[in-house]
């Protein structure tokens, strides 16, 4: 999908980061302190698997990959991510709780649309509807920038394209800017709350927001 040789590394790496410290902290036992319980752990595989399928779509043969998987995926991960957030114990209201789990919940819907668009009809595939992402006919193959490889054609996929890329570069700045604070409070006191959430950790946000910047990124390169 990236046609820039630098700029495919430079999104490889905030994809990497991500994806590399979702899965150390799905597999950190919880008896070794700050180990997550098993709805942490379903959700750090889920945005492991997502940062990883976006590693995959800034290369050539990533497109190639089978797109309906990817959206079933990522469809039940935005579903899943919802559904926890409901039945949140308290003292959070359902409210609160579905706010806080919002970005993640745009995040997969946005990794589910994307490979939906690119899911072509059975006739126009010449795999037998494998859905490979190559074969999508509302991308362009040949007219995209000189940083995109690809393009999509039509209003309607470019407008919605857009729009995602604005929400999640709000995303990454929220988070990226959360971040900086936790590790500002964290340098000024010398130590973090024990009982503060692994998603206020710094380096926690800091991956969430590259992860969003990146995907922002790949979204304003389609357009």
């Amino acid at each position: 999908m990236i046609a820039a040789t630098g700029l495919r590394w430079v999104l490889t790496v905030l994809f990497l980061v991500p994806a590399l410290s979702a899965v150390r902290r799905a597999v950190t036992p919880e008896r070794a302190g700050g180990g997550p319980g098993a709805a942490g752990r379903v959700a750090h595989l889920l945005h492991a698997m997502m940062a990883f399928a976006m590693v995959a779509m800034v290369w050539p043969w990533g497109m190639d990959l089978p797109a309906r998987p990817q959206i079933i995926l990522f469809t039940l991960g935005g579903a899943w991510f919802a559904g926890v957030a409901l039945t949140r114990p308290a003292p959070l209201s359902a409210a609160q709780a579905l706010s806080g789990a919002l970005p993640h919940v745009v995040m997969m819907g946005a990794m589910a649309w994307m490979a939906a668009a690119m899911v072509s009809s059975s006739s126009m595939s010449g795999h037998g509807g494998s859905g490979g992402m190559a074969d999508m006919p509302g991308m362009d193959m040949s007219g995209g920038s000189g940083a995109a490889a690809m393009t999509l054609t039509g209003t309607g996929p470019r407008l919605t394209a857009g729009l995602l890329a604005g929400l999640l570069l709000l995303l990454a700045l929220r988070w990226l800017a959360r971040g900086f604070d936790a590790a500002r409070l964290d340098g000024t006191t010398g130590s973090r709350l024990p009982s503060a959430p692994a998603e206020r950790d710094a380096f926690d946000l800091g991956c969430h927001g590259a992860m969003a910047l990146g995907m922002a990124v790949t979204f304003a390169l389609l357009l």
